[in-house]
This record gives structure tokens, C-alpha cells and sequence, in this order.
């Protein structure tokens, strides 16, 4: 066990540090110097020693590898460095944006695994069997839809039209209900399908021919034998879909208008401001890794089988 959590926790931390250099290399190869775009300007009246100052200050004046090392090292001890177009720290920065983005992702993954829940449950009712045979049936069709057209038509219907949730000037919570369904909904078909197919996998299986021979409904069945069963298969799902939360969070913070880090990563590329596209993708990374790390030492606890096998490894 101890030799499962190990390796998990290595290859998390190898996977963070492959995006780190990844993102360093392709950032450093982007066209033009932004440092130069921004300060040579004749408005500003620099000497070229003063522009020299100005590199050697955001740390742009030695080769790629000592700036990977600085850069490494930085990160590695909570400094983020400063942005070049806003000229604060870093931090600072994803201490305002990243709030936002972390409520509309959590509340927006917590309405699509209700809606998913709900249309499993409704789909193995007795009277609802066309919802099963057109949840089964959908070619991903939710998560194929683009996020920023979906996030347009609901202001199209909803604001414009029906004029039930204003865009303009809305309270805290009225502006996040737009957002929080154009990201659950693309999210909460492929989570129904998941527990649908697995629905019906467990319930082909011995133990359910025995609970049903005992006298057990069809409700106690999907309660106390269906749903346990099914839940490993949906947080495998549910991790590698929240890198599909993240992208669709920060695309729907820039057709909404929201102060996150979508509205941050878009001034960001606009600027090319190295360090602040930076710290977003390792942040963003983090997060997934995090996340699917949790799923997988998660994984013996919920299945005592496993828990054995890695036991007896």
C-alpha cells in the first residue's frame, strides 16, 4: 500500500514538473521580446542601460537555462514573480482572480454530477425508459457543443429574451447562474452516460440475481448493491473530466465578463506576459494532478479488493 501511494505521489509530481518545463520552453519561444514592447516605446524616455536594468529585474538578462533554474526555483518557493503588464506581484494577481474561478468550477461540477445523478435515477424508473434509450443513445452531443456558443445562446434566451437572469450589472449570485449551467451541462452527459452503462454492468451481475431471489426491490437493489459499485468507474470519469471543468471555466469567465482567471489569462496572452501565463498553467495542472492523485488513492479505500491485492503486492 505504502509502495502504491509512493509511486502515485511520484508520477503526480513528474507529471507537474513535464508541464513546467513544457509551458517554460514553449512561452520562451513565442515571437518578439515583450519587455522590449512594453518599455522601448519613446514615451517612456528609456536608455538602453535602463532597459538592461529592467531585464535583469524580472530575471530576462541571463540564457534559457539560468532562467529556467531561477524560474524553477522561484515556483518552488511560492514566488511567482511580478507581471510585466500589470507590474505586481504575480500572487497578488491569483489572489483576486482565483476565487472566482474556484466557486464557479466547484458549484458548476456540483450541478452536473446532480443532473447526472437525477437522470440516472430517473432513467432505471419504471416510465422512464425513453430517457435511457436517449441518454445511451447521445454521441457526447453536450460535450461536443463549444463552450462560448452555449454560454451566448443562454444569454440570447434567458436575458435578451426572456429577461429572467440580467447580464448587465447583476448581483453576485444572479451572475453566476448563466456561467455555472454553460459549464455543468456539457460536463453532466458523459457523467450520466458513465453511470448508466455501469448501471447496467452491475446489474447483470451473480449478487444482484441473489438480492433479487431474496425479495429485494428493484429501489433497494440500485441502493444498497448498484451504487457502490458504480461510484469507481464515475470518479475515474469525474477526475479526467475536470480538465475539461478548468478549460470550460476559464472560457465562460471570458464570454461572461467574470474577474477570473479566464478574464486574467486573456490579458495575459494579450500582453504576453510570460510569468503570469506561467503560474496559471502550472496552477491549472496542479489542480487536475491534485485531483485525479486524490481518485486514485481514494480507489483502495473504496474497494476493499484492491486494497487486498496491493496488500499482497
Amino acid at each position: 500500500m505504502t509502495k502504491y501511494i509512493l509511486t502515485r505521489i511520484g508520477q503526480s509530481l513528474l507529471v507537474l514538473w513535464a508541464t513546467f518545463t513544457v509551458s517554460f520552453v514553449l512561452l520562451q519561444s513565442m515571437p518578439g521580446d515583450a519587455i522590449l514592447i512594453k518599455f522601448q516605446s519613446p514615451d517612456y524616455g528609456l536608455s538602453p542601460e535602463q532597459l538592461a536594468d529592467i531585464r535583469a529585474a524580472y530575471g530576462a538578462d541571463g540564457s534559457i537555462l539560468q532562467q529556467y533554474v531561477h524560474t524553477v526555483w522561484s515556483f518552488l518557493s511560492g514566488n511567482f514573480g511580478y507581471s510585466l503588464q500589470a507590474g505586481v506581484s504575480v500572487s497578488s494577481q491569483l489572489a483576486v482572480s482565483l476565487p472566482s474561478t474556484l466557486l464557479l468550477a466547484g458549484f458548476s461540477f456540483l450541478l452536473a454530477a446532480i443532473l447526472a445523478v437525477v437522470i440516472a435515477i430517473l432513467a432505471n424508473l419504471s416510465g422512464f425508459g425513453w430517457l435511457r434509450g436517449f441518454m445511451l443513445s447521445l454521441p457526447s452531443l453536450f460535450i461536443s457543443v463549444p463552450t462560448f456558443w452555449l454560454g451566448i445562446m443562454f444569454i440570447q434566451i434567458f436575458s435578451f429574451r426572456l429577461r429572467l437572469v440580467p447580464v448587465i450589472d447583476p448581483g453576485p449570485w444572479q451572475g453566476l447562474i448563466l456561467p455555472i449551467l454553460t459549464v455543468a451541462i456539457p460536463i453532466s452527459a458523459p457523467l450520466a452516460q458513465i453511470i448508466l452503462r455501469n448501471i447496467d454492468e452491475v446489474l447483470t451481475r451473480p449478487f444482484i440475481s441473489v438480492a433479487r431471489a431474496k425479495g429485494a426491490s428493484h429501489g433497494q437493489i440500485l441502493w444498497r448493491h448498484v451504487a457502490k459499485n458504480t461510484l469507481l468507474p464515475v470518479l475515474t470519469v469525474a477526475g479526467l473530466l475536470f480538465g475539461e471543468l478548468i478549460a470550460g471555466a476559464v472560457v465562460t469567465e471570458t464570454v461572461f465578463g467574470l474577474n477570473g482567471i479566464g478574464n486574467l489569462t486573456k490579458q495575459a496572452v494579450d500582453a504576453q506576459d510570460v510569468a503570469v501565463l506561467q503560474a496559471i498553467v502550472v496552477i491549472s495542472a496542479a489542480a487536475f494532478v491534485t485531483i485525479n492523485l486524490i481518485v486514485d488513492l481514494l480507489y483502495p479505500i473504496l474497494d476493499p479488493r484492491l486494497k487486498t491485492r496491493l496488500g499482497a503486492n
